[in-house]
């Protein structure tokens, strides 16, 4: 393979996701050592395609793009901790902006970033939404007090005789609705333009014959239409799930499967040690 004809496109939204998965938490505290983790992967890549652990690796790269998007920077008004939110303004912005400083000034990394937007209001997470309507049932026991008539003095005590039964499912709807805190819910925010932003590289890559070969670093199905594109055109496809598993119906639309950091659970090698080994290669079907 000649040199510098190797494209590794990453995810940054999913790589971000898994890396503590893959990590020890100290290697992966702090933009610097985040970036570090991006170079030891990328090596680890080359290692296994070149078989070589050539400290001049980059050599075989055509070019590392990392996609994200820039932090929303709107406000918002948190509704169970009841204070104002400055997006712009937290940690994970911070955070964010220094990771992409850090990458701007890596050899041979182009940064490609979409945005943020604010799709929807704030929402109660899936699993307590299931667990809030289950109590509507315990409601029921309140429905008699609808009888009392609409000019009832207020200063009038009111009594309800409940069962056992209704009295517990109270006190679990009461006990669920305290339990909610500020991270219970969040506020609607989408990523735009990042998927699109991969295929016009994997397409344009593709067509223009920049490269021979394509690692991507992601997690989902969406690239399938450029993998099959790139595939097509003689391209060597090469998928890395960060040992996420994949859709079996995935792997006649790739060359290879391959990782670049170790599997979890295993002793994780600092940046810059030897690259993990290949164990989930395999050879693709030929698109038609």
């Amino acid at each position: 393979m000649s040199a510098g004809r190797i494209a590794i496109l990453i995810d940054g939204g999913f790589f971000l996701k898994r890396l503590p998965r893959l990590v020890a938490d100290n290697r992966c505290d702090s933009p610097g050592k985040i970036v570090a983790c991006i170079r030891h992967m990328c090596r680890n890549h080359i290692k296994n395609l070149m078989g070589t652990n050539d400290p001049r690796w980059q050599q075989h790269v055509y070019r590392i793009f990392f996609y994200d998007a820039v932090p929303y920077d709107g406000k918002a008004h948190h509704p169970i901790d009841n204070r104002p939110i400055d997006f712009a303004k937290s940690d994970v912005a911070h955070q964010r902006y220094a990771l992409f400083d850090l990458l701007r000034k890596e050899r041979k990394l182009a940064l490609r970033l979409g945005k943020v937007t604010r799709d929807h209001d704030w929402t109660i997470s899936p699993a307590l939404t299931k667990k809030l309507l289950r109590t509507r049932q315990a409601v029921g026991a309140l429905d008699r007090l609808g009888e009392l008539p609409a000019d009832a003095a207020a200063a009038i005590p009111v009594s309800l005789q409940l069962s056992a039964d209704e009295a517990r499912s109270l006190m679990m709807m009461r006990d669920l609705w305290h339990s909610l805190d500020g991270g219970s819910v969040s506020l609607g925010l989408r990523q735009k333009g990042v998927d699109m932003r991969i295929g016009i590289d994997i397409s344009s890559l593709t067509l223009k014959k920049q490269v021979d070969t394509i690692i991507l670093v992601a997690g989902d199905s969406d690239f399938v239409p450029a993998a099959k594109l790139a595939r097509r055109e003689g391209i060597e496809f090469i998928l890395d799930p960060l040992w996420q598993k994949v859709n079996p119906d995935l792997f006649e639309h790739i060359d290879g499967l391959q990782s670049g950091l170790k599997r979890p659970g295993g002793a994780t090698p600092a940046p810059g040690v030897a690259a993990a080994t290949d164990p989930q290669a395999h050879s693709g079907q030929q698109d038609n």
